[in-house]
């Protein structure tokens, strides 16, 4: 049983042996990076306000009401524009207790069969998350704080990070059908 201390990182996510697959894959893959470098400077950012948010109430004795929401909106985008980057290495975490007692066939199958069942659940999610969006955005619904940013904002960063999530199940659920060589 691993527990991942011994394993060497991965160099990149796997590359599909099929041309249009890999093509799709290495687009998405640069598109992956740079939304986990916007969401590095985020979380920046987000650690920034916190602490100007501190230091102007502590100090200046001067409270903030926009400092909470604008953080939470962030760590939202983070979180969600993050995934579809980690699920390209396989980060995500995974019960590991079956691989090591199945025949290599059968394992295939099963990596198949959860790597088919997170797209639909991604799929399915990704699809409410976009209702969810289109009825805060027509509705024009807002927080219930006094700075009340609008609602389709955060639910707009989760629909669209699901939604790449999605794609990356996607393309990775390709890659494993049509590969000759066996596929992360």
């Amino acid at each position: 049983m691993s527990h991942g201390f011994e394993m060497e990182p991965a160099k990149g996510p796997a590359i599909p042996d099929q041309k249009l697959i890999a093509v799709a894959s290495r687009l998405l893959d640069h598109f992956n990076q740079f939304l986990m470098n916007l969401s590095m400077l985020a979380l920046v950012l987000t650690a920034c306000i916190l602490t100007y948010s501190v230091i102007s109430r502590y100090f200046f004795k001067a409270p903030t009401d926009w400092q909470d929401e604008a953080s939470v909106f962030m760590l939202v985008g983070v979180t969600f524009f993050c995934t579809a980057y980690v699920q390209s290495y396989r980060g995500h975490i995974g019960i590991e207790a079956l691989a090591s007692l199945l025949p290599a066939k059968v394992n295939a199958f099963r990596m198949l069969m959860v790597d088919v069942l997170s797209f639909l659940f991604c799929a399915f999610f990704s699809w409410k998350s976009w209702t969810l969006w289109h009825e805060a955005f027509v509705d024009g619904q807002t927080t219930t704080s006094t700075f009340a940013p609008p609602l389709w904002i955060p639910y707009g960063m989760m629909a669209f990070g699901m939604s790449l999530l999605t794609l990356q199940i996607f393309v990775q659920v390709l890659a494993r059908l049509t590969n000759k060589r066996g596929a992360r």
